[in-house]
């Protein structure tokens, strides 16, 4: 079933047609300096009444290397049939185009990233005939990117760094960097990075988190998130209760950020974090949340 995640874990490589390229150090393989890269068409169905479609597929065009096509899936858990599948797509792709053919995986857990990293082969052990073995990108070996300054640098990169990363305990420091990277960036440049990132966090606990950085740190965007926030909050009563939902949504987010890191945290502080309905005192108490060693920390200079 396809699913937010889903979309986005491979979505993000046709808005930026050239993340696949840069990823050459991180990935640590000979990639070859693309020129361009071209969206294809990314239906593969036949003339029979069978449909399959590989979720994206990029032509990359190299002065020096020539084309190649670079087959992209989005894989949110082990599947068996998988493997055939990406057989499949791969001679299908290498039959219709005549071009040299490469395969992306992309995960969100380590489990899913090592099952889809293992060579397998059509034929058995002693004529494997075709054999599958797919680039893997996810937590296993994309970088944890915290520091603003890096996340501004490639707004891509660090979207699916947390998009990879969605379920790590430290995904809120990743958070809160893309969100700060946001800040000074142009409205159309944000919004398909704000929902990517909601995308690729859906029904994981860091959606929570990343809605209230989107409503605090970047509540002047109007993108979809955004403005779905903004919906929520009129629902529960126009300015003040749009105010005590930002203020519960903020608390919620400090509690969840302090819980991921393994962090204990006592009643008096979970009640004080929940009875506070200061902005700014909260902002600041979820800034510290990612980064402190205690919870008791975050009520730093006696705020």
């Amino acid at each position: 079933m396809v699913n937010p995640p889903h979309e986005a874990m491979h979505h993000i490589f046709r808005h930026d047609l050239h993340l696949f390229s840069r990823l050459r150090d991180v990935l640590e393989i000979p990639l070859p300096d693309a020129v361009d890269a071209v969206v294809l068409p990314n239906d593969l169905t036949e003339t029979r009444p069978v449909e399959r479609r590989v979720d994206t597929l990029l032509r990359l065009d190299s002065a020096k290397d020539g084309s190649l096509l670079l087959a992209i899936e989005a894989q949110g858990k082990k599947d068996p049939s998988k493997p055939a599948s990406w057989a499949y797509y791969v001679s299908y792709l290498w039959t219709k185009y005549g071009l040299p053919t490469a395969l992306l995986v992309v995960c969100q857990d380590r489990a899913t990233a090592e099952w889809a990293a293992r060579p397998v082969a059509s034929g058995p052990a002693y004529l494997p005939t075709l054999s599958v073995q797919p680039i893997v990108v996810g937590p296993h070996n994309m970088p944890v990117i915290t520091d603003p300054a890096r996340a501004a640098e490639d707004l891509a990169l660090a979207t699916l760094s947390a998009i990879t990363h969605a379920g790590d305990p430290g995904i809120g420091a990743i958070l809160k960097a893309l969100s700060a990277a946001l800040r000074d960036v142009p409205e159309n440049v944000a919004d398909p990075i704000i929902e990517f990132t909601a995308q690729g966090l859906s029904k994981r606990p860091a959606q929570d988190l990343w809605r209230t950085l989107v409503a605090v740190d970047l509540s002047f965007y109007k993108s979809y998130l955004a403005e779905e926030i903004r919906d929520e909050a009129r629902v529960e009563g126009r300015a003040e209760g749009r105010a005590q939902g930002l203020a519960q949504g903020s608390a919620d987010a400090i509690l969840l950020v302090l819980e991921q890191r393994g962090l204990d945290v006592p009643d008096d502080v979970r009640a004080r974090v929940t009875g506070c309905d200061d902005p700014e005192t909260l902002r600041a108490w979820l800034t510290r949340a990612v980064t402190v060693a205690s919870a008791e920390e975050i009520f730093a200079d006696g705020e």
